[in-house]
């Protein structure tokens, strides 16, 4: 095993090396240039003469090489030294430090309300196949999958809004802050995304069941008068929860994607309103920071799923 992630962490060095070189040059071939949007000000309405252009971008470091840029950024990297906004010139370990957990919250708890909802679900309607709650599921997850969720999270606060009267708590608060406006800003984000992942492992998990469940060894203790729970649970579900964990894992980037999304949404402050506000201002060390934080945490979110599969299936050995 050690041998195993000692191999793995080596070949995440030239995956995270290459997801740094092309979002710094995808950066630079975006038009606009950083320093006239800041001496311009928020509206636009200051103009900059060209002298202060200059001087500002020598200031910022633009008027480098972009092999200098990079260098500059990777070395910092390197040296956990983030560096420091453009815009704001405040550290970026701050900015990311004050977005992250209202992202991984909003990520933990959509996972958690989906694997609740999706594998019970998906057990029932395979073992309830072609019967009334089996077409309700399936009707139910062909709609989360075919709805974005940007789309859906539109559609949630219009219908709150215009039928409830419910608006949204003004500012952000943490659960340790203040827990009631912490759940109302959380909940409709969260079920929102829950149930498009909801949709998705909910699926795969009804399909994988149909198929186990066929097996020949399970009509055999089946017959042999092995309780059903015991049958579902113990032997079925182990058998079929292999390519719902492998699914799992792929749909990160989704979940990532849809979080950032539904951030800017419902006007949350984690690292999607964050990288939006960044790229709209053309705050490159930002971008990339984030951007190459959400590489690192699905090449390990892989390496965790890979991990999960010698547990549930003792057979899988990694040398």
């Amino acid at each position: 095993m050690r041998q195993y992630l000692l191999r793995r962490f080596l070949l995440a060095i030239p995956t995270l090396f290459l997801v740094s070189i092309t979002i710094f040059l995808v950066l630079r071939v975006i038009p606009g240039d950083v320093a006239m949007i800041i001496l311009s000000g928020s509206e636009g309405s200051s103009v900059a003469n060209p002298q202060q252009m200059a001087d500002l971008r020598h200031k910022l470091g633009l008027d480098q090489s972009l092999t200098q840029q990079y260098a500059s950024w990777a070395g910092g990297i390197v040296r956990l030294d983030l560096g420091r906004s453009l815009k704001t010139e405040r550290p970026i370990v701050d900015e990311i430090g004050a977005a992250l957990p209202v992202t991984l919250e909003l990520i933990i708890l959509s996972t958690i309300v989906s694997l609740v909802i999706a594998i019970p679900l998906g057990i029932l309607s395979a073992m309830h196949q072609d019967t009334g709650m089996d077409y309700v599921f399936r009707v139910a997850t062909v709609g989360g999958l075919a709805m974005p969720v940007f789309w859906t999270a539109t559609l949630v606060i219009l219908i709150l809004t215009l039928y409830f009267d419910w608006m949204p708590p003004l500012g952000f608060a943490t659960f340790l802050e203040d827990p009631l406006k912490n759940v109302q800003q959380m909940v409709w984000p969260v079920l929102v995304l829950g149930y498009y992942q909801a949709a998705v492992i909910g699926r795969m998990t009804r399909s994988q069941m149909l198929e186990v469940l066929r097996q020949d060894y399970v009509r055999t203790a089946r017959a042999k008068g092995l309780r059903e729970r015991t049958l579902i649970y113990t032997h079925a579900l182990k058998n079929a929860i292999l390519p719902i964990i492998t699914l799992s894992g792929l749909q990160f980037g989704v979940l990532i994607g849809g979080t950032m999304l539904l951030e800017v949404v419902f006007v949350l402050p984690g690292l999607g309103t964050t990288l939006v506000e960044s790229i709209l201002s053309r705050d490159y060390p930002i971008v990339q920071t984030i951007v190459l934080l959400i590489a690192m945490l699905q090449v390990a979110v892989n390496l965790v799923v890979d991990m999960m599969y010698a547990w549930f299936d003792p057979r899988i050995r990694y040398t």
